[in-house]
């Protein structure tokens, strides 16, 4: 696998939490911004530190194959699904599949990850 096949979800994911922090910082010049902003602003930075902890070590150790790119891309897709619902939706209670769709793609990530060292596959 290339690097740039590699890095190429961890640059789209990059770019939404960039995105959902200048929308945050947009939103909180808005008029009642004095309430403080939502969790939901705030999960878009949990589960990818994961995956991009994966990523770093994956990437030198040389065991970042076709499977776990194309699960990075389902990973990259469910968080900017779940980062729409959040911008559009008026409940959060949409929400809570998306994310768990996400978190279990990035479960599998981890555990093929962890057979393929542990296997010396």
């Amino acid at each position: 696998m290339s690097v740039q096949m590699v890095l190429l979800p961890v640059f789209a994911l990059v770019g939404l939490a960039f995105a959902l922090m200048l929308w945050r910082t947009r939103s909180k010049s808005a008029p009642g911004a004095d309430r403080p902003a939502p969790d939901g602003l705030r999960e878009p930075f949990d589960l990818p530190v994961l995956f991009y902890v994966l990523v770093a070590i994956a990437l030198p150790l040389r065991k970042m194959d076709l499977v776990l790119v194309l699960l990075s891309w389902v990973f990259v897709v469910a968080r900017y699904a779940d980062a729409g619902v959040f911008l559009t939706a008026s409940g959060n209670g949409r929400r809570g599949p998306v994310w768990l769709a996400g978190a279990l793609v990035l479960l599998a990530m981890w555990l093929y990850f962890a057979l393929r060292i542990l296997l010396l596959i």
